[in-house]
């Protein structure tokens, strides 16, 4: 009897297949507006952590296109990422998902294009090394905190300066003095990702 061999191709496309499959089968169901948090493999990630006291490093806002989730995130650019993909990048694909507590009445059809159009803005621009306040550059919490304001005015997360953060770390000491030398702007408003997600705002729909 003729045995049959699938041609190596096949397979492995067949196998890409089933690795996509599965992986998507793990996705959070996730809506527009989320927030996702994760801790960064970035060069930064560690002093950020020990300036804020919190083990998340970076974050996004999830929006959805042609009916596939993405997180919308300021890394070397502001861009959209495949969800799938940004939580892979983070350390042990670790994440925790939150959405308004009142999403059913904020982002209806008109508050998510609001929200949408908000972020969308930032399209492009430049990632912030500095944490500066201005728009010509924007960071990850920062773009998300400006979306939801600009878009919505729901403030996710109160300001706070430099000053604020734990900045005797000597990791964090390190970053400070190759970002700014010796002139740090210790009162530059600045919004950090555990700002946002200890927000009261907002409540847990996922974590992994």
């Amino acid at each position: 009897m003729k045995s049959y061999r699938r041609p190596a191709l096949l397979v492995c496309l067949t196998g890409l297949l089933e690795t996509a499959c599965a992986r998507s089968e793990h996705l959070p169901a996730v809506r527009d507006g989320d927030l996702i948090f994760q801790t960064s493999r970035s060069s930064q990630s560690v002093a950020i952590q020990r300036a804020t006291g919190s083990p998340y490093s970076h974050m996004g806002l999830v929006l959805i296109r042609d009916g596939k989730p993405y997180v919308f995130e300021a890394i070397a650019t502001v861009r959209y990422t495949p969800l799938d993909r940004w939580i892979t990048r983070g350390v042990g694909q670790h994440f925790v998902v939150k959405r308004l507590r009142n999403a059913g009445s904020v982002l209806d059809a008109a508050g998510i294009s609001r929200l949408r159009t908000a972020a969308l803005h930032f399209a492009g621009r430049p990632y912030d090394l500095t944490f500066e306040w201005s728009d010509d550059r924007i960071y990850c919490s920062e773009l998300v905190w400006k979306a939801y304001d600009r878009g919505l005015g729901v403030d996710i997360g109160a300001l706070q300066t430099l000053r604020d953060f734990n900045l005797t770390d000597s990791a964090v000491r390190a970053k400070m003095r190759e970002r700014y030398g010796d002139t740090a702007p210790l009162n530059e408003p600045v919004i950090s990702p555990v700002a946002m997600f200890q927000s009261t705002l907002l409540t847990t729909v996922a974590e992994q």
